[in-house]
């Protein structure tokens, strides 16, 4: 337990100790961006350029079975969809109507 609160104390003081300070810390957290952002830039932009892409001596083969089953699945999914216009669905917001036998039972 005395673990856990000194790193409790600790945390309290250095949330203090960088609000006194705002204007370094904030100065130090933008250079620590800045230095972070050039790097990924670096890394993404100047790298990337300098990489050969790989060329894939395989070409690409139209998968005919592939395709019969995926153009299987979105009929299917049309009619469903279609299917909805036509079934008529309860007002969730009105109270159904109750017939006398039921008024009754």
């Amino acid at each position: 337990m005395s673990k856990i609160k000194e790193i409790k104390e600790f945390l309290k003081r250095l949330v203090w100790i960088i609000g006194k300070n705002s204007i370094p810390t904030f100065f130090i957290l933008f250079f620590l961006a800045l230095i972070l952002g050039g790097f990924i830039f670096y890394k993404y932009s100047f790298l990337a350029e300098r990489i050969e892409p790989q060329i894939i001596k395989k070409p690409l083969q139209f998968k005919e079975a592939l395709c019969q089953k995926i153009l299987e699945e979105w009929q299917t999914r049309q009619q469903r969809f279609e299917e909805t216009e036509l079934k008529e669905y309860s007002n969730l917001f009105r109270p159904p109507v109750l017939t006398p036998e039921e008024l009754t039972e």
